[in-house]
């Protein structure tokens, strides 16, 4: 027996709109239902992973989740919520982004039981990439009015006095093409939910259509609200773009990072649905983080949680490791496990100067290091008296005038982390 889906999603704030009687079929039994994933890059970012975790919870539901790679709908662009047409993509980076993504997934999806519910994923490119233009307005477009596409809200807006650029015909083409999308899976693997973002609601509505003119069934639409911060800026976004799933584009310490900084309001409401924790345990720690709110206990768990889940236990203790060195106390040995990527994150925006590697040979003293070649402190004056006063780290250490910098306090083969007070960070970069 399928637990209710629906009133799952509801408690944890992500049902926007489902069609009438949405809930009480798929109590019926096992149902299959999709999202459709952008593949314009070989990775997803946390703006897809709504849309992910609904499919989630739709397996833990004992449904069957189908993950469409729009391989097809990426060569045209959605005009949903977009103000100019997307990159038009070739085949050969569309195969290597979707197996890509299909990896990243399968962290959150079980792709390779033999269970009834196993999650499908599936690439709208593979059936669109033979149809012919002619086939298509003849077996699909004559079937949807102009007039039912141009009341759709996405294309209203695009074709508004203020939009500008107007709207393409490729683009005005976009709800037929994911409409069908929905008929062929509701043909082929008896796919009768449609699951997206609210802005989706027009295309998803437009597939129930074509499965109840063309396919004789009927198909169902179900749409999460679009996410977003309390003080308005936009989720899944910071200073430097998007912040990714992939290690590579995003490291699991600025990922960890982005969770941990999150406010009280989106930390309350993210933490039920980026998580899988249960609501007597997002209860308790809503209570806990109210009585202590300095803490942080919300942010912590949510950022703990969706790291290990993303990237892994070992991921997350690195990234907690690597938090503690600027916020806590840590020691040279923690700094010395840190991976490159991991230090430069860390230490972004940190000023920094390059010694040669001959300059460590017979160590580097401490007035140069902190003055003469690197312009640290104003100058060798300055230098001697923070030394005196005990104020100056060489790699989370206190040293004295007389320490030699040496290749042993070298940081992955390259870095030394120096220190003056809590805050005030130098690295020093040594060049070969």
């Amino acid at each position: 027996m399928a637990s209710n889906f629906v009133k799952e999603l509801e408690w944890r704030g992500m049902l926007h709109d489902a069609m009438p009687g949405t809930e009480e079929y798929l109590m019926e039994g096992m149902q299959s239902a999709y999202v459709g994933i952008d593949p314009t890059a070989d990775s997803l970012h946390i703006g897809h992973l709504v849309g992910v975790m609904m499919l989630r919870h739709f397996q833990l539901a004992g449904h069957k989740p189908i993950a469409l790679v729009g391989g097809a709908t990426g060569m045209i662009g959605d005009p949903s919520g977009k103000s100019s047409e997307r990159n038009l993509l070739d085949e050969a980076t569309l195969r290597h982004n979707q197996e890509a993504l299909k990896n990243q997934l399968s962290r959150f999806l079980d792709f390779e039981s033999n269970a009834d519910n196993a999650a499908v994923l599936v690439n709208n490119y593979d059936w669109m990439k033979d149809f012919s233009f002619l086939d298509f307005i003849r077996d699909v477009g004559k079937h949807i009015t102009v007039n039912y596409m141009m009341a759709k809200d996405s294309v209203k807006k695009r074709l508004s006095a203020e939009a500008k650029e107007g709207m393409s015909f490729t683009e005005f083409t976009y709800q037929l093409v994911q409409g069908y999308d929905f008929l062929h899976l509701f043909r082929t693997h008896n796919c009768t939910l449609q699951m997206g973002g609210s802005d989706q609601w027009g295309n998803i509505t437009t597939g129930t259509e074509l499965i109840r003119r063309i396919g004789g069934g009927k198909g169902y639409a179900l749409t999460c609200p679009l996410i977003t911060k309390a003080d308005g800026t936009k989720f899944g976004k910071t200073e430097s773009g998007n912040v990714w799933l992939d290690a590579e584009r995003t490291s699991p310490y600025k990922f960890y990072q982005y969770w941990l900084n999150t406010s009280d309001a989106d930390a309350e409401k993210y933490i039920k649905i980026f998580t899988f924790l249960s609501k007597q345990e997002i209860v308790e720690l809503v209570e806990e983080h109210s009585q202590a709110p300095h803490l942080r206990v919300l942010q912590r768990k949510l950022a703990e949680e969706i790291t290990e889940m993303v990237h892994s236990k070992e991921d997350l203790e690195n990234a907690v490791k690597a938090s503690d060195i600027l916020f806590g106390k840590s020691t040279s040995q923690d700094l010395k496990a840190l991976n490159e990527k991991t230090f430069l994150d860390i230490f972004e925006g940190v000023p920094q100067a390059e010694v040669p590697m001959a300059s460590l040979e017979n160590g580097l003293d401490m007035i140069a290091a902190l003055s003469a070649q690197t312009g640290f402190l104003g100058s060798n004056g300055e230098a001697r008296r923070e030394l005196k006063q005990n104020s100056i780290s060489v790699n989370k250490e206190k040293v004295k005038e007389d320490y030699l910098i040496g290749k042993e306090d070298l940081i992955n083969g390259k870095f030394v982390l120096l220190q003056r007070g809590k805050k005030n960070y130098y690295v020093l970069t040594v060049t070969q």
